[in-house]
């Protein structure tokens, strides 16, 4: 058995649901191992838009089962509005679609929480607002951490809850005090209530997920690892504390989805041929030049709003010293470049290739925050191109700018470039040999 892991090397929103969309009909399996519903992702296929943010991209093909492992955090809600969408399109979700039983939940008290945390004019990092965070935390805690599995022993859940809640109720109005907003203490038998109720819509798709992937892999059943976020978001690795929660990498396949790494044996990083970010953090190529500048032409062309929070996302060129430390860790084998028609009728485009900082000139990223908060991007320029490249569907079509711009990125992190994408449509991919 072989598997495929699809993983973003920059700040997240690089375009993999596509990638994973474009290649899933290859695979017998699509997994997420890690993130929650903080995960937007945005599909185009046939003239229809499917905007997912817990779900796996496998969803949308017939053939594939898709797969939400147990690194994953759910908020049962959010997955129901999701599998309800889908069902609403003609998707026949019962036998392609499994949860993990052991996959934590989500409860009202986290999203509460995060709204208070970032609330408050003291350590924000600019989270989507969905809980995640604080999930993890009950999770490594292990006191308050419930499991999806859970809510299938009623009384069980129910003590659980007996004694979380309380906890959290404290806890919540601690943290609110002074805070210009407050909250309503949470009444643990009407959650209770709420989750059974959920309960009985998941049970079809709730298994012990860990046991079907290995199952699937003594088959040599075909797997493709859809990783959420992107690695500079990594918990480990990523510009801490301006991270996401969990192992963006796919280092986080094995403890995520319960399948050794040494089955992956092809490892796909896909990057924008810009950057984007969203949320607090440092960002060294980031573009502050108004409302007629680079920057804010990319997010309007580029259409760079949060798929889960619908927030502006900051925009920036290029970063080659960011995408070849996280190429590295991931252990790519090759890049695809997405959203390269944005780039389109920009008299130049620029490329960092060197950080400077206090004085000194490198060519190392460092995760660390507060060191990356002081480096400055030295760039290299090159000419743009000004025709519409939406249409091009070989190498042989583009521009040569935009084939040199593409050269230019492979050549500066050291890996061959697989796919170009030149619009959101499955048809609109230049497929090339890695």
């Amino acid at each position: 058995m072989t598997a495929t892991c699809v993983v973003g090397l920059q700040w997240g929103d690089e375009a993999k649901g596509k990638i994973v969309d474009l290649l899933g009909e290859q695979f017998d399996y699509v997994v997420r191992y890690n993130g929650g519903a903080n995960a937007g992702h945005t599909v185009v296929a046939g003239g229809r838009t499917f905007k997912l943010s817990l779900l796996p991209t496998g969803v949308i093909r017939p053939n594939v089962i898709s797969v939400i492992g147990n690194g994953v955090v759910v908020y049962p809600p959010r997955f129901l509005e999701e599998v309800e969408q889908l069902q609403r399109h003609g998707f026949d979700l019962s036998r392609t679609l499994a949860l993990s039983d052991h996959a934590h939940l989500i409860f009202p008290y986290h999203i509460e929480e995060d709204r208070l945390a970032e609330s408050g004019s003291e350590g924000q990092i600019g989270t989507t607002g969905r809980g995640i965070g604080p999930c993890y935390q009950d999770k490594v805690g292990r006191r308050c951490g419930i499991r999806v599995g859970e809510l299938f022993h009623p009384e069980h859940f129910r003590e659980r809850l007996a004694r979380i809640v309380p906890f959290k109720n404290r806890l919540l109005a601690a943290i609110a005090n002074g805070h210009p907003t407050s909250f309503q203490p949470f009444d643990a038998e009407a959650l209770a209530q709420e989750y059974l109720a959920y309960a009985e819509r998941l049970k079809p798709y709730v298994t012990d997920t860990c046991r079907l992937l290995q199952e699937a892999a003594r088959q040599g059943k075909r797997i493709l690892f859809e990783a959420a976020q992107g690695s500079l978001l990594d918990v480990d690795h990523g510009t801490y504390p301006y991270v996401t929660s969990s192992s963006s990498l796919p280092a986080g396949i094995w403890s995520g989805a319960g399948l050794p790494t040494r089955h992956v044996t092809r490892i796909i990083g896909v990057v924008k041929a810009y950057t984007t970010r969203v949320g607090q953090g440092p960002f060294p190529t980031e573009l502050n030049d108004g409302p007629e500048g680079y920057g804010e032409r990319i997010r309007r062309v580029g259409k760079e709003y949060g798929t889960v929070t619908g927030r502006p996302r900051r925009c920036g060129w290029f970063d080659a010293v960011a995408v070849r430390y996280t190429a590295a860790l991931a252990g790519a084998d090759e890049i695809t470049i997405m959203l390269l028609d944005v780039l389109s009728g920009l008299p130049e485009v620029k490329i960092c290739v060197e950080y400077e900082r206090d004085g000194e000139r490198t060519v190392h990223f460092p995760s660390d925050a507060y060191e990356l908060q002081r480096c400055r991007p030295v760039y290299e320029t090159l000419p743009g191109w000004g025709e519409d490249i939406s249409t091009a569907r070989r190498l042989a079509d583009l521009p040569p700018a935009a084939r040199r711009y593409v050269d230019r990125i492979a050549e500066l992190i050291g890996l061959p470039v697989s796919i170009i994408s030149v619009g959101p449509d499955r048809e609109q991919t230049i497929r090339l040999a890695a």
